[in-house]
């Protein structure tokens, strides 16, 4: 209750908030709170306009004006709001770097060895505080950090700023501890040291081991747990931790990992701020997304529709609805529903043109000719599209826009070949099975379109120099429904003839990799960490130059770092 008058309180007060006239350090925790709260509320350019007057001049005003606006860059795709992001964050490090003092962060350890009184204390606060938050955007705010090693020491002196900034927290206890400072500059300390810890945890060997050799070492459990006490913590890092932590267990697990995320964590994280926020877009797209990786499409599809009505200043988090909506339905094979949030997302969002006409002609393929023609679209010429609309980040592709626009060139021909079930090969892709297999009845339904294909390249006449391609992925996907219903033994019989398959494949390659790894997973859940590990091994040792190789190293680790802890773990 007393959280709820809080709430109504700023929410009354806000239009008589004038500028402040001098900023000092409470102040300027006050007012971020508020654009914070703004935020939350769904007052983008509110939040903005409170923050903008002072975010040349005060280190939190500074961080918050930038985050905001690198936030919506991210979003936007445009430009423009990348150039004003770029620009914000260099000139928040500007202003971070005005309040370092010329001495050393060591120097300032060394100053606590000889037991500063708590006043002196909260200057080294303050300026470790520049310290550490200009850490953080300066791995940012360089735009050509193209060589690896180059941005590699980059970063490493921002870890090694957070790390020194967290040794400081140690010796601080006790020691003017309990200040409001020194509470904002531990929650930066661990929203940094957490972020960093996990961020390094999930990268595949390979990579980890160059990043060793410059002074990197990432641990998840560390990381996750610093990361924790941030979101437990009363700073206006909390809400930062507790978004860390809920992008980590609904999107990087999926995406990037064997599927593995909390969501009994993530509820718990995200509780509290849907009572003081129930409006909030932020909080009703995160209880969606978890609601939505649960199998509980019905409530996801609702709390999508409600965070998309809740606010239009920022049009963006609407396009991220778009794309979940358009993943629920295609779980449930609502091919029309599915088609209609693909094309609002190709006619609305920049983000990746050719992933959105891909993907929906994808869906299109999904239905009866006589569905397809109300839509008036014309499948082989959106297709035909999708090479034309790449786009480089950083000078790199997209892998998958290149997986996309490698599929698609089936249709550039004067007699286009077919693909069988894109919508759903694009759903493993997004490891979308992991989500569906949390529904019995979904899953049958997708098994038996599946076997439909598998019965149409069976009968099929005249087959194309894909059949054998075609055939692979056909009984790939449908062992996955297999391995989610409990019938092992033919998800297993489904793998191995993939893998018998191998040299008749001629164009996609990444299956035999993919069905190694998903036939290691099997015999982890069957009990056999030693059979899966051998085959999830063989996946990273003896296959390369395939479609979407990062994304499949980036779960070959996660698979192999939890089959490394069940064997330590096990009873011998």
């Amino acid at each position: 209750a007393k959280l709820e008058i809080q709430e109504d309180c700023f929410e009354d007060a806000f239009d008589r908030i004038p500028v402040a006239s001098k900023m000092d350090l409470r102040t300027s925790i006050e007012e971020c709170s508020m654009a914070l709260n703004l935020v939350l509320n769904n007052k983008f350019s509110e939040a903005l306009d409170l923050l903008r007057p002072w975010c040349k001049d005060s280190m939190y005003h500074a961080l918050g004006y930038s985050s905001i606006l690198v936030m919506q860059a991210t979003m936007t795709f445009e430009h423009k709001d990348i150039q004003a992001g770029m620009t914000t964050i260099k000139e928040a490090l500007q202003t971070c770097q005005r309040f370092r003092k010329r001495s050393s962060v060591v120097e300032s350890i060394s100053s606590l060895m000889s037991k500063q009184t708590p006043d002196s204390l909260k200057a080294e606060e303050k300026y470790t505080k520049a310290d550490c938050d200009s850490s953080l955007f300066s791995v940012f705010q360089d735009e050509n950090m193209i060589s690896f090693i180059k941005g590699g020491i980059k970063i490493r002196t921002s870890y090694q700023i957070y790390k020194d900034c967290q040794s400081l927290s140690k010796m601080s206890q006790g020691v003017g501890g309990d200040s409001e400072a020194f509470r904002q500059f531990e929650g930066g300390v661990k929203l940094g040291i957490g972020s960093f810890n996990l961020m390094l945890s999930l990268l595949p060997a390979r990579i980890l081991r160059l990043l060793e050799f410059i002074g990197f070492s990432g641990n998840r459990e560390f990381g996750l747990s610093q990361l924790q006490e941030g979101a437990g913590s009363h700073s206006l890092r909390s809400i930062l931790c507790v978004l860390t932590l809920l992008f980590y267990h609904t999107y990087i697990c999926l995406i990037l990992g064997t599927g593995d995320g909390n969501l009994l964590e993530a509820e718990a994280l995200l509780q509290p701020y849907i009572e003081r926020f129930p409006r909030g877009s932020i909080i009703l797209f995160y209880s969606a997304r978890i609601a939505l990786l649960g199998g509980n499409f019905e409530n996801a599809l609702v709390k999508f529709q409600e965070c998309i009505s809740a606010q239009q200043q920022w049009r963006q988090i609407h396009h991220l609805c778009y794309w979940e909506l358009m993943w629920c339905h295609s779980f449930q094979q609502q091919w029309r529903d599915a088609y209609r949030y693909a094309d609002l997302l190709c006619r609305e969002s920049r983000w990746s043109k050719a992933i959105y006409v891909y993907q929906k002609a994808a869906i299109l393929s999904m239905m009866s000719e006589e569905e397809l023609k109300t839509t008036g679209e014309n499948v082989v010429e959106l297709f035909r599209q999708v090479e034309g609309l790449k786009q480089r980040l950083a000078g790199k592709s997209i892998p998958t826009e290149k997986f996309a626009i490698r599929k698609s060139r089936r249709y550039s021909s004067a007699t286009p070949v077919k693909l069988v079930i894109p919508a759903l090969e694009m759903m493993y892709v997004w490891n979308g099975f992991t989500i569906v297999g949390k529904r019995a009845d979904t899953t049958e339904s997708l098994l038996i379109t599946i076997e439909r294909a598998e019965e149409q390249l069976r009968n099929d006449p005249n087959p194309s120099e894909f059949h054998p391609d075609d055939q692979c992925l056909v009984q790939m996907l449908k062992g996955l429904c297999l391995k989610h219903l409990g019938r092992l033994l033919q998800a297993e019989l489904c793998f191995t003839q993939v893998l018998s398959s191998e040299k008749r494949i001629r164009y996609d390659h990444y299956l035999i990799p993919f069905t190694l790894y998903e036939l290691g997973l099997l015999y982890k859940q069957q009990g056999d960490c030693v059979k899966a590990m051998r085959f999830i091994e063989d996946a990273k040792l003896n296959y390369k130059d395939y479609s979407m190789e990062s994304r499949l190293h980036f779960r070959i680790h996660a698979a192999l770092s939890s089959l490394k802890a069940s064997l330590t773990n096990s009873p011998r």
